[in-house]
């Protein structure tokens, strides 16, 4: 039996898309960015290779970062075959099914979402009314809304670059119960548009200090075929927003955590059972959600050294056979115009008891890496992906 783990670090990408040009993204690179403001404490991760791979990406040296060093794990880099550059795309994709269609995503006009929209949630769901009706950053939304909300009991909705509507709602004044009803109604009047996602953010506290609670709840269309996670018969566990990225198909066991420090201490009590035949995967938001979109350069660098430091952790729990991928879903550059998610190639880490420390090169497709995990997991081959295992040698 054979054990693998995906630990997604959701949003690091590493340059060097061919073709982000075409999303307005040209010369975006999050990892090498945040480098160049200041020294990154990260030795765990360049053992693995990742300096190695940024390398490959983008043909440019991590700044402040040793050029050279002995690797432990097998490295490369990873293209973006689907068309999208948001969560559900990058992540279905790694599973082994590219998101070759459009999505459907709303105006930058204000209002945003058509009138046929608003006007079935209000009357469904029996609103007063809705706020803001724009693209917008979430957290700037809910200080700027947050009090008429409250007064009025109209939630906030907005979207982004995304294919995403988003509602926004005080957990006490609002419920929590409540909002989720509403995403709920949301899902079902958005399928219309071929939106990806609903999510519900709600948040919390007093006029003047409203924060964001770690209850958010994302509502995703399914993957359009079966995925890694749907042809697996083994132990699936889904850590973080892993569940809901998949629309729970093939996502076995739920383990919810908020924040990336209890999301690593979920991931150690998975990695450290007695499971035998088993895959695990983790998304790790924080990058993402509360650095990335609000473009906290400080916070993201303060994050990597976090991930970084809790590694050897992890590692010491990995026994012979088993095989874990270091990667991400897309890019969001903290130093780029705007809050939303940048098109950039994405890091490729393998790394256990037998992997060997060799260069995978640029793949096609994060598709590459569900391929991988279905021969390791002794799976027929999926339908996309070319995989790297016989190179790794586990």
């Amino acid at each position: 039996m054979s054990r693998a783990f995906v630990l997604v670090m959701d949003s690091l990408g590493i340059g060097g898309a061919a073709d982000a040009e075409k999303y307005g993204d040209a010369g975006a690179d999050t990892l090498r960015h945040i480098a160049a403001t200041r020294a990154l404490d990260i030795p765990n991760l360049m053992r693995l290779g990742l300096g190695a791979a940024a390398h490959l990406s983008s043909g440019k040296a991590l700044p402040g970062l040793p050029a050279s060093g002995k690797i432990s794990g097998a490295y490369g880099a990873a293209r973006e075959k689907s068309l999208g550059k948001d969560t559900p795309s990058g992540h279905w994709e790694m599973a082994g099914v590219p998101v070759m269609t459009e999505w459907g995503y709303f105006p930058r006009t204000e209002p945003c979402f058509p009138a046929t929209l608003t006007d079935a949630l209000i009357a469904r769901a029996d609103l007063p009314g809705l706020l803001g009706n724009c693209h917008a950053s979430g957290t700037e939304i809910i200080a700027k809304l947050g009090d008429a909300h409250v007064e009025s009991g109209k939630p906030i909705v907005y979207t982004s670059a995304d294919s995403v509507f988003q509602i926004a709602a005080h957990e006490e004044s609002f419920g929590l119960a409540r909002l989720l009803e509403l995403c709920e109604i949301a899902r079902e009047l958005v399928d219309t548009y071929n939106v990806g996602r609903v999510i519900a953010r709600p948040f919390d506290g007093p006029s003047g200090s409203y924060v964001r609670t770690g209850n958010r709840r994302d509502y995703s269309l399914p993957p359009p075929e079966p995925t890694l996670l749907d042809r697996f018969d083994g132990k699936t566990v889904s850590i973080g927003k892993i569940g809901d990225i998949f629309a729970h198909q093939g996502t076995g066991e739920i383990v919810k955590a908020n924040g990336n420090a209890a999301l690593w201490q979920k991931t150690l009590g998975v990695a450290g059972g007695d499971e035998e035949n088993l895959l695990a995967l983790t998304n790790f938001v924080d990058f993402d959600m509360l650095h990335g979109h609000r473009r906290d350069i400080a916070g993201y660098a303060d994050a990597l050294e976090a991930f970084d430091q809790a590694l050897p952790s992890f590692e010491v729990c990995l026994r012979p056979g088993d095989l874990a991928i270091i990667t991400a879903d897309h890019g969001c550059d903290p130093t780029w115009p705007g809050t939303d998610h940048t098109r950039e190639n994405v890091p490729v880490l393998a790394f256990g008891p037998g992997v060997q420390p060799v260069a995978l090169g640029v793949r096609d497709s994060f598709a590459d890496i569900g391929q991988t995990l279905a021969g390791h997991l002794g799976l027929a081959a999926l339908a996309n992906g070319r995989s790297f295992l016989n190179e790794i040698s586990v």
